[in-house]
């Protein structure tokens, strides 16, 4: 399955609260990508929370921009990666 980064911008910032209520939201999230196979593997978050940087398991691009809309999530770029390892060359 190919791995995607998704680039976010919230101008007001990403809060999310650090409870029951915020990991309720994540697991909704969760919930919702799976309809279109995609797989949250986790998410980088700017110092000013402004910014977010999301790895994603997804079969394509199209299938990210669908759960984001139905997650009300933003979505600024998406691109295409693959791992470079350091430990690769040993």
């Amino acid at each position: 399955m190919p791995r995607y980064v998704v680039e976010r911008t919230f101008p007001e910032g990403l809060h999310i609260p650090v409870n029951v209520d915020g990991a309720q939201v994540c697991l909704a999230v969760v919930g919702r990508n799976t309809d279109e196979g995609v797989t949250w593997v986790h998410t980088y978050v700017s110092d000013d929370k402004r910014k977010t940087f999301c790895v994603y398991d997804a079969p394509n691009p199209e299938a990210i921009r669908k759960t984001a809309s139905r997650n009300s999530l933003p979505v600024d770029t998406i691109t295409q990666v693959s791992v470079l390892d350091p430990y690769f060359y040993r």
